[in-house]
């Protein structure tokens, strides 16, 4: 179970497993992590897929 619960930059709605997501993250400057989810929790702003729908972001 992870500590840190991603949610939707625009809405506030919590990002659940499995589900279909845009990530705005900057590029690393450091190669070979691993822990992907840990980064783009710790680095990334999500967007839900209504929200990225509405943006008409797809």
């Amino acid at each position: 179970m992870s500590l840190i619960i991603p949610k939707c930059m625009k809405c506030g709605k919590e990002i659940k497993d499995d589900e279909e997501v845009l990530v705005q993250i900057r590029y690393p400057k450091r190669k070979g992590f691993t822990e992907i989810k840990a980064f783009l929790s710790l680095e990334g702003k999500f967007i839900c897929k209504e929200c990225s729908t509405k943006m008409n972001l797809n």
